[in-house]
């Protein structure tokens, strides 16, 4: 049994506990985000998908550029060069693009921090919710999420994506409303949906790794941990024998 099978194993068993516990609390079927820690090459296309497409609002200021490089395989000149857009430097930690005040005044609020999103609203939510925008006249930037309605963001993967548009269902009897019932792509982006659905995995991954950089280390040192309980369970058993042989 290989490590990268047993971190596998484990991503997907606590995969199942969050998605479960969110389809409890509010009802949603969410996506299988099928997202891998083990997968560096998923790391660092995500590192780069959410730079490009998510830092100019969204800080991580719980992690440090120099961790995220140490971690993902990146040398300082690929993080200086490529991931970093705020003149900070490789020792800070990730801040956004935008101002705050003026962030509050466009958006209702300033966006908030994502450092944390995937741990608090698990790595299912977050990739459900990135797939999950639509076209919807009615609101201020004119996108809509089934997901999270009335979200005040558009959708930052348009480009990538295309554009979505809802198909309604029939009218609530009580509020008159019709709820979507599914999503239907009215203009492909950049991006065919098995291309874009792999982004949104490797943002997933990415924020899941932000969340909990240390787990990297920790599911490789637990594998290791494992073992010796195990050789240790074997030299406490034959010490056992060797103690008792007399007695039986």
């Amino acid at each position: 049994m290989t490590d990268a099978w047993i971190s596998r194993l484990a991503g997907l068993l606590a995969g199942l506990l969050v998605s479960a516990a969110a389809l409890a609390a509010d009802g949603t079927a969410l996506l299988q985000a099928g997202n891998d820690l083990g997968d560096r090459a998923s790391l660092q296309r995500g590192a780069q998908l959410y730079m490009n497409y998510c830092s100019g609002c969204h800080s991580l200021k719980y992690l440090r550029y120099s961790r995220m490089a140490e971690d993902l395989g990146l040398t300082e000149q690929q993080v200086m060069e490529n991931l970093n857009f705020t003149s900070a430097d490789f020792g800070e930690h990730i801040a956004s693009a935008m101002p705050a005040e003026p962030s509050a005044k466009w958006f209702g609020k300033a966006p908030p921090d994502l450092t944390l999103v995937s741990r608090v609203r698990g790595s299912d939510w977050v990739y459900t919710y990135l797939k999950s925008f639509y076209l919807d006249p009615s609101r201020p930037l004119g996108w809509n999420n089934t997901l999270f309605a009335n979200a005040s963001m558009p959708n930052p993967l348009w480009q990538l994506q295309g554009m979505q548009l809802p198909e309604l269902g029939e009218p609530d009897a009580a509020s008159g409303e019709r709820p979507v019932k599914a999503l239907k792509l009215a203009q492909p982006g950049l991006q065919n949906p098995a291309e874009f659905d792999q982004s949104v995995r490797d943002i997933t991954n990415f924020l899941e790794y932000a969340g909990e950089p240390a787990a990297l280390k920790r599911r490789q040192l637990g594998v290791w941990v494992i073992l010796f309980l195990a050789f240790f369970t074997f030299l406490a058993y034959l010490l056992k024998r060797e103690y008792w042989k007399d007695v039986h």
